[in-house]
């Protein structure tokens, strides 16, 4: 059974969980205030670094839950994540509208990918 890593814990959460070979990330938000365009690409770099940090990329993201305040801003959001998903690896997603935890939030993203194996590093 594999031991449970936690990344960078704080007293609430972590950033980076990684069990059995798979990595959890937190929720992460962009810069309140920016639009949504700008907030996806802050959020879509914290994961590739996150990812990074890790030992994964974007190309192993198994599932992607996006959260936005108001779903209007669909195509919006989707215009960045369409340029920075690895073409023909998408992973599973869902997207949907949710009150976030404050108003200057207008978009979370949440993703769970596989650690890279040592073949691919």
């Amino acid at each position: 059974m594999s031991d449970i890593q936690k990344i960078n814990p704080s007293e609430r959460s972590s950033p980076i969980v990684i069990y059995n070979r798979m990595v959890f990330l937190a929720g992460q938000v962009g810069a309140p205030g920016q639009s949504v365009t700008k907030q996806t690409e802050t959020i879509l770099g914290k994961i590739d670094a996150l990812l990074a940090q890790a030992g994964t990329d974007k190309s192993r993201i198994l599932q992607a839950t996006i959260w936005l305040a108001d779903i209007s801003t669909f195509e919006e959001m989707n215009a960045v994540w369409n340029k920075w998903v690895v073409p023909g690896k998408p992973p599973a997603r869902a997207t949907g509208e949710v009150k976030l935890a404050g108003p200057e939030y207008l978009v979370e993203i949440i993703v769970t990918a596989a650690v890279m194996e040592p073949s691919e590093s």
